[in-house]
Formats: structure tokens, C-alpha cells, sequence
């Protein structure tokens, strides 16, 4: 499959490549902002069917039987990935087959098989496209055309809003030095936001960001929001070491919930497993902290010799921005640089263009 080819045609193209119907179907499928891994189930689908006419989209699973099945996690991680990953399409950045309405798929698929996703209405779209492209094989690649034509767009279209949000705050950024407290407010403001669970992870990594010279100390490179601790051998979402050393000397550990005693021995388990010295290992959560599960983390240091501490995630960054004031700024822009770094998939579209109508708000 030559992406490379499929996306410059794609690219020049100002009408739909697919009649009305199936086009507005389209269209709305790759606009959804909550659901995105369709995207991804369709691409890799079409790209199996353009190669071999006589499979079945919706049997994305040899294990199904029959010679109409197909390998669609294959095609998707072998051939659309990196396609999506080089154009930073905005779709999910990891395959379809890891979320929950395509990991466990034990039969053809069917529409009711989604009926109860939140929220369906993306997986029945799907399953129109599904039915229309086995209708018509032969328009498979114009299906998949109009898919990245979409995608393009879309992605125009946020680069375009990115950059005059941008242009707005660097207009105004010699007219107001925000205060710590000010800062403070915007970034609590924007962890209010809809699925801003990985915002925590951010806030840390940008504040090391800004001291790493002053401390000695800086966050390792950020995993992937997907990606499992007992995958990748993590020991927490933000990991901090010396900057002479690749040694983790301080791990941290976001949670978007309340955390509880059995987080705590989680994390005993991990630091046991990890072979060398953790000095701290930080809970920050955005929930209030129970006092039980906040003295036995407090117990923990003479038996362990690591500091387990639960903390408030507004108390941390509050402390962090009056204690380094004269770094609030940098701090601002490197969380900025982060959000906006992230993949969809971890960080929505609508996350980031909140972020900075917040700050230029906050500007103004």
C-alpha cells in the first residue's frame, strides 16, 4: 500500500471522493472528538480489502475461520501506523485493536455488538461504511481516500487555530506577567476540563522542566498515555533522575481518583521489583487524601527507606510556582509546549485549544 501516493491525491483534493450519503457518513466519523478508534478499525480494514478483495470487514481476526478473514490489528500496526505517526493524523496513535470495543472481538461483527459503547452512534456509522464498501468492493479506495482527505483537514484546520491562539499570546506576552496564583487558576481551570487525566503527568514533567538546571535533576522522557507500567517496566508516569545519571532516584504517580491503600502497595511491588534505590515515590492526585491511607504511605519510610507521600495536585504545583517564582513564566510555556506535543489520543484537540483560550484570557 502506497500511503505515500494515497495522501498527496488525498491532499489535493477539494470535493469528496465518495457520493453524499456515504461522504457525510465519513465526515462525521472522523470529526467525532470523543471516539476515534473507528478510524482506525476502517483504515486498516480498507487497506486489507484493497489488497484482498474477497475478505470480510468484519471478520478483523483469522481466528473467526474462513478464507474472508483477515488480520486487522496486522495491517493496522504494520501499515497504517506508521503512516498516521509520520503525518500525526489526528486519529489514535495506537492501534484500534487495544481499545475495548475491538480487544476482545470473538465473532463477525455485527451493529448491536455496539449498542451499549459510549457512544454508539461512531460504531454504527462504522458499521454503515462496513456495509457499504461489501456492497461495493471496488470503492474501497476511495473510501480510504476520503478518510485521509478528512483527516487532512482536520488537521490544517487545528494547526491553523493553534497558530493564531499562539500568535494571540505572544502578542500579549510583554503586557501581562501572570503571578503564580494566576497561573495557578488557569492550569486548575484547565484540569477541569473534560478527559484531562494525563494534564497531572504534564504539570510535574514541565515543572522539572523549568528547574532542571537549579536542582540537578530532570523527568525522563514521557511514555505513552496507553502505555501499561507492566509493559514498558515503568515504575510511575513521571520518573526523575539526576541529570549525570539514568539511575530513577524519584517516581511519581498520578491518579485522577482517590488514592487507596492498595495503590500504595502497587507501588511497594514496583519500586521491590525495580532493583535500586527510589529515594521518593509521590502520589498526586486531584482528589482529597484520606488521612489512613496518608499516615500508612508515612509509616512506610523506616521499613522501606523511601518516602511514600500522597499529594494534593494544586497544593504541589501552588508550593512549586511560589517557591521557584521567578521560573512561573518558563513553567507556563514548557506545560504549554507539552500539552500541545501530546497526541490526540492522550490529549484531545479540545484539551489544547482550551489551554490556551484559557491562557489568553488570562492575558488579556
Amino acid at each position: 500500500m502506497d500511503f505515500e501516493k494515497l495522501h498527496k491525491k488525498a491532499a489535493k483534493r477539494k470535493n469528496s471522493f465518495v457520493e453524499a450519503r456515504i461522504g457525510q457518513t465519513l465526515h462525521d466519523i472522523c470529526r467525532n472528538p470523543k471516539v476515534k478508534a473507528p478510524i482506525r478499525y476502517l483504515m486498516s480494514g480498507l487497506v486489507a480489502k484493497i489488497e484482498k478483495p474477497h475478505i470480510n470487514l468484519r471478520k478483523p481476526t483469522t481466528a473467526l475461520g474462513g478464507n474472508d478473514a483477515y488480520e486487522g490489528r496486522g495491517y493496522d500496526e504494520r501499515i497504517v501506523e506508521p503512516y498516521v505517526l509520520k503525518y500525526q493524523l489526528p486519529c489514535n496513535a495506537t492501534t484500534a485493536f487495544l481499545t475495548p470495543s475491538f480487544r476482545t472481538i470473538n465473532r463477525p461483527l455485527a451493529r448491536e455488538m455496539f449498542d451499549n459503547s459510549r457512544p454508539p452512534e461512531p460504531y454504527h456509522q462504522m458499521m454503515d461504511v462496513i456495509d457499504y464498501v461489501e456492497l461495493y468492493p471496488e470503492k474501497a479506495e476511495l473510501v480510504l481516500l476520503e478518510i485521509i482527505r478528512n483527516l487532512i483537514i482536520i488537521k490544517e484546520e487545528n494547526e491553523q487555530r493553534l497558530h493564531d491562539q499562539l500568535a494571540q499570546i505572544k502578542a500579549g506576552s510583554d503586557l501581562s506577567m501572570l503571578s503564580s496564583e494566576e497561573i495557578v487558576t488557569l492550569i486548575e481551570q484547565h484540569l477541569h476540563c473534560k478527559n484531562s487525566s494525563r494534564l497531572p503527568v504534564l504539570i510535574v514533567a514541565a515543572a522539572y522542566a523549568s528547574v532542571k538546571d537549579l536542582v540537578g535533576e530532570r523527568a525522563k522522557e514521557l511514555l505513552s498515555h496507553q502505555a501499561a507500567d507492566r509493559q514498558t517496566g515503568a515504575l510511575g508516569d513521571v520518573e526523575i533522575t539526576l541529570l549525570t545519571e539514568e539511575n530513577t532516584i524519584t517516581c511519581y504517580e498520578m491518579k485522577s481518583k482517590a488514592v487507596l491503600k492498595t495503590d500504595i502497595e502497587k507501588g511497594i511491588e514496583k519500586i521491590g521489583k525495580h532493583g535500586s534505590h527510589i529515594d521518593n515515590y509521590i502520589f498526586i492526585t486531584t482528589e482529597p487524601i484520606d488521612r489512613e491511607v496518608n499516615d500508612y504511605a508515612k509509616s512506610l519510610y523506616r521499613e522501606m527507606g523511601t518516602e511514600v507521600v500522597i499529594l494534593d495536585c494544586i497544593g504541589f504545583l501552588r508550593h512549586f510556582l511560589h517557591f521557584f517564582h521567578r521560573h512561573r513564566v518558563q513553567f507556563l510555556d514548557n506545560y504549554q509546549k507539552l500539552v500541545l506535543k501530546e497526541p490526540t489520543s492522550s490529549v484531545s484537540q479540545a484539551l489544547k485549544d482550551a489551554f490556551l483560550a484559557l491562557r489568553v484570557a488570562a492575558q488579556e
